[in-house]
């Protein structure tokens, strides 16, 4: 499993890789404990519109993640791994609405 990830990724060592998961799992951690958070303070409960909940989502905590991940990745020195992600993300997200152009 390691050797498929460190190719995957252009990683060297396991420890790295360990690292990386490390920060994968604290963000997204984070992301459902500040979420539960969130979502009370907009005043969500079960009869809220899941449309409604899924673009609160998708405004706050989807980025929120992002930044998570970058933050736990400076903690744990994998900064540059996470920071080449996020561009290639952003990259992505800048194709599928330039595509129709």
């Amino acid at each position: 499993m390691f050797r498929r990830l460190k190719e995957k990724w252009g990683i060297r060592r396991n420890i790295d890789i360990v690292l990386i998961l490390i920060c994968f799992s604290f963000a997204g951690s984070s992301v459902v404990f500040i979420k539960g958070y969130y979502f009370k303070f907009l005043g969500f409960d079960a009869h809220t519109p899941v449309w409604l909940k899924t673009v609160a989502y998708l405004l706050f905590i989807f980025p929120a993640y992002q930044f998570m991940l970058l933050g736990y990745g400076i903690l744990l020195g994998q900064f540059q791994f996470f920071l080449a992600k996020e561009k290639a993300l952003i990259a992505r997200i800048r194709r599928m609405f330039n595509s129709g152009k």
